[in-house]
């Protein structure tokens, strides 16, 4: 059966090959320890294509990105109104359930962040996106009642351990449900809405 191609003669399925080999192979040996001739030979297409679809041996890592899951999650899909602490719990579950089926994903991308500047600041990037979305989740389910700065905090803080969390996420063993954290955070949110009003 021949295979699909554009207009311009690409291979779209080659370039998820490659992709796909690429991301396997840069979690099993790392980037630096896996050679693009590697690459093809996984993807079962010749080394030129390779480098057809992607110039340097860093755009791969850059493509890789694009294949982290949206992270933007609709505030009113997850707030229970006035119960922060089980709004922020479906919120965490819901950033979870995303990256269920990109954790090798996550865990390359998070590896590889310490020597390429694109993923460091595409990993930023959503971390901020994250921050934004728990700030909006605790601001809607307390409905006005808390201080700001005490939710700026409580934002940082939560992304911080949701991305801590996406980060080791290739070993589900060393990331522990979040309940207990989540509810202090809300409990220390709500407890402090309570003795400023």
């Amino acid at each position: 059966m021949p295979v699909a191609r554009s207009k311009s003669g690409d291979d779209p399925s080659a370039r998820e090959r490659i992709l796909t080999a690429a991301e396997k192979l840069f979690a099993e040996a790392g980037f630096d320890a896996t050679p693009t001739s590697r690459i093809a030979e996984a993807a079962r297409v010749p080394k030129g294509l390779v480098h057809y679809y992607f110039r340097r041996k860093s755009d791969l890592l850059t493509a890789l990105i694009k294949r982290l899951p949206d992270e933007h999650i609709e505030t009113a899909n997850v707030v229970v109104p006035g119960d922060v602490a089980a709004s922020l719990r479906r919120l965490v579950a819901e950033l979870d359930a995303r990256l269920s089926d990109s954790r090798l994903l996550s865990h390359l991308l998070w590896r590889e962040a310490d020597t390429h500047k694109d993923v460091r600041e595409a990993l930023q990037a959503r971390f901020q996106t994250i921050v934004h979305q728990v700030k909006a989740v605790i601001i809607t389910a307390g409905a006005g009642t808390i201080a700001m700065a005490d939710v700026d905090s409580a934002a940082g803080l939560l992304a911080l351990a949701v991305s801590y969390r996406h980060s080791v996420a290739r070993h589900p063993e060393d990331t522990p449900m979040m309940d207990r954290e989540v509810d202090f955070i809300a409990d220390a949110l709500t407890l402090g809405a309570g003795t400023k009003a």
